[in-house]
């Protein structure tokens, strides 16, 4: 598959992605919760609260997404090897750990303010553990994007 190829095809990924999203944090969360609430009135006072925390994940997820499209677009440009893509790839393992940290975290405070469910909290360790096996993978790939791209630009110079 050439590169510009490969690179419309992870874009429309991306954008299928960016797509799928807008639709879960606009309308499937908000409409779920509206229903849990109209069945569970008496966790009325739970619901802006953990609207506003899953809501917030949105951020991250959009960043990394631009991100990968900022490497999508590389790719169709033939510099898939490039030290641009490696910290791109940084940049994407840095927003996973963080948003981690932050469902993490934000996890902890609802279950301590009796605003969540031990059962919610032991899944939101396992979305953790999920998030942080992704940046590890993205801090991996980004040292070898960056190890390939010295040995390119070390070719490149050799006559």
């Amino acid at each position: 598959m050439n590169p510009k190829s490969l690179s419309i095809w992870l874009k429309v990924a991306v954008i299928a992605l960016a797509f799928i999203g807008l639709c879960v944090y606009a309308v499937i969360i908000p409409s779920y919760g509206v229903s849990k609430l109209s069945e569970y009135p008496e966790f009325s006072n739970r619901f802006l609260p953990w609207l506003l925390f899953i809501t917030l994940t949105a951020i991250p997820v959009y960043f990394a997404l631009t991100l990968c499209y900022l490497i999508a677009v590389n790719i169709g440009k033939d510099k898939s090897f490039s030290q641009k893509n490696s910290r791109y790839l940084k940049w994407i393992m840095i927003d996973v750990v963080a948003a981690s940290t932050y469902f993490f975290i934000g996890n902890v405070i609802l279950l301590f303010l009796s605003m969540s469910h031990p059962g919610i909290f032991l899944l939101s360790l396992l979305v953790t553990l999920l998030g942080f096996t992704l940046a590890v993978a993205a801090a991996v790939l980004s040292h070898l994007v960056a190890n390939a791209a010295d040995i390119k630009n070390e070719n490149d110079l050799t006559i």
